[in-house]
Formats: C-alpha cells, structure tokens, sequence
C-alpha cells in the first residue's frame, strides 16, 4: 500500500526515544521529511543518526520542551521554513508523575496540565491553519490506554489523557471541512523506559523484582507479551497518511488485547 508520504512534512514531539521515536522512524521508512523535537540536544542527535542509518532521508531536528509555548511555535516556524509547509502532527509527551490524589498539590496539577494536554492545544493552534492553507493534514494524538479504563496510581494521567480525546473529537467535526483528520491513540503495556519506570514503582510496592512483575504483568495480556514501539508506530504512520482518507475522531487502543472495556 502506498501511503502517500513521500517528501510530506511531519513533525513528532518528545520523538528522542521510546513511541516517538519509533513513528519518527516509520515516518522516515516511508519517505516523509521528519522533524524531530526534544529537550536534550545530544539525546536528538543520536536519534537522528540512528534513523538515517537506515532511511535516506535524514531527520531534522528542533531542541524544545514541551510544556515552553516559544519552544512549540519554534518548532512548528522550523518544520515550515525547512519543509515548506506541514503534512502531518504527531503530538507526544512524557507522562506526568504516579501517584495518588491526597499527595498532589496544586503545582503538581499545573504542571501534569501543562505537558500533557496544554502543550497539544498549543501545537494544534499553530499547526492547524496551517494545514488547513495547505489543503488538508493529519494530527496524532498519542494519549495512554487510560482514556479506555482507569489506571490505578495513575490519577493525572488518566484526567488529562481524557481531555486530550475531548480535544480530538471536537477538532476533528470542527475542521474535517478542511481535510484535516485528528484521532488518538492509546498505548497499553509499549516496552518503553516509561514504562519500566512505573513498572519499578509497582513491583517495589509489592516487593517483587522487576523482571518478575513484567512477566506476572505479561500474563495479564491476552497476547502474553508487551508491545514495542515499532508495532505502535504502525498505526500512527497510517492515521497519519494520505492513505486514511475517513478515520477521523477516534480513539484506538494499541494494548494486546489488555482492556476489555468498550
């Protein structure tokens, strides 16, 4: 299947490692111009060789955070000025700290708002008209598998993941006139060093070494294993392709069969 992608312009955010770098790589299989976006220039750079090394088109990449306004509209300004224009978003953070409710204090909840839905609306703000002069794009929206099911310990996550889907909805009925198609994904269990981190929290609380409550977690998947970025990453490049053409306003789960609500 031709996916249509060849020199369009994509920029992944928090795309150094983990999810995002494995759809910045799939991006680049395919043919896209990629612009890489992180706060660690030296971590960027590695990824960036990383990619080339087996795609010829070589990656770009912006150093920026996530949760810094100017940071976002320089890497939207850079993706147009390098690219000419932007094709395809694929919006990525970090996620926000475990814990429970009694121990969050307001700041914890400004800054978990901040990185995990205000910097998706800041780079939608500036992408969008800009797809939209352009005749159309796509928008990723990579949530968590909470927006399906509550994660215990996970109690900001699983607020503001919610708003994002609340966000991609609306959007997409609001510029589906435009060609401009948004939809979520949630990842379950991605083996990622996220993943390991929260993992680590939860297997000390049950006093378990790591690698045992992995393989005690594993079995909770109907496909016995966790996934990998790269089986991710799959979705994320065809959502954002030419060829999804009426996928908009959605929110699919990449979890191995793990949640079993609707």
């Amino acid at each position: 299947m031709d996916l249509g992608l060849n020199d369009k312009a994509v920029l992944v955010t928090a795309s150094s490692a983990g999810i995002g770098k494995g759809i910045a790589l799939a991006f680049a299989r395919e043919g896209a111009k990629v612009m890489l976006m992180a706060r660690r220039k030296d971590v960027l750079q590695r990824t960036r060789d990383d990619i080339a090394e087996t795609c010829e088109n070589a990656p770009e990449y912006y150093v920026g955070d996530m949760t810094n306004a100017d940071d976002i509209n320089g890497a939207i300004t850079e993706v147009t000025r390098r690219f000419g224009g932007l094709y395809a978003l694929v919006n990525n953070t970090g996620g926000p700290s475990a814990g429970g409710f009694a121990q969050f204090t307001d700041a914890d909840w400004i800054s978990a708002f901040e990185l995990s839905l205000l910097s998706y609306v800041r780079t939608l703000r500036q992408a969008l008209p800009i797809m939209a002069a352009n005749g159309g794009g796509r928008v990723v929206n990579i949530a968590s598998s909470s927006i399906r099911h509550a994660l215990d310990n996970l109690l900001l996550s699983n607020t503001f993941r919610m708003g994002v889907v609340g966000l991609t909805k609306t959007l997409a009925r609001e510029y589906g006139r435009h060609n401009i198609l948004l939809n979520v994904i949630g990842p379950g269990k991605i083996a990622t060093e996220r993943v390991n981190h929260l993992d680590s929290i939860r297997a000390g609380k049950l006093n378990l070494a790591l690698d045992e409550f992995q393989r005690r977690s594993a079995e909770s998947i109907p496909l016995g294993r966790y996934g990998t970025p790269d089986e991710l990453a799959r979705l994320a490049v065809f959502l954002g392709s030419e060829a999804n053409t009426f996928i908009t306003g959605q929110c699919l789960l990449v979890d191995g069969g793990m949640v079993t609500a609707y």
